[in-house]
């Protein structure tokens, strides 16, 4: 089996103070609510807690000038998520700025520096 050469995956984050507002995880949480239209539902694709990728997504909605997400309660339809017009440009935008940042130069760069042999 051929050996794999090094290579940076480069991991970015928002902050806001010392608030991840956010990064790669809730980039991933944000997928998963558009897909299933439902919070608990990426949050048991994502294999955590609803109450954890709720905190998430008020954190998020917290971060920026509008919610990300939109949360409608239950009832006899059911409750639901989704993506704002917000969350998606949020969502999209951290998605290019990533493949901007992956794309550049300097990254093989460094990877070309890297150590073929991994550290234990």
């Amino acid at each position: 089996m051929p050996e794999e050469k090094p290579r940076l995956v480069p991991r970015l984050r928002l902050k806001t103070g010392d608030t991840i507002a956010f990064g790669p995880g809730k980039a991933r949480l944000l997928e998963l609510i558009q897909q299933h239209h439902s919070i608990s539902a990426a949050a048991r694709a994502l294999k955590m807690s609803y109450r954890r990728a709720w905190l998430l997504v008020d954190t998020m909605n917290t971060c920026f000038h509008q919610p990300l997400v939109l949360t409608a309660t239950g009832g006899t339809q059911g409750g639901g998520a989704e993506l704002s017009a917000e969350g998606l440009k949020v969502l999209t935008l951290y998605r290019q700025y990533e493949k901007a940042v992956g794309e550049r130069p300097e990254l093989a760069a460094l990877a070309a520096l890297l150590s073929e042999t991994p550290a234990p």
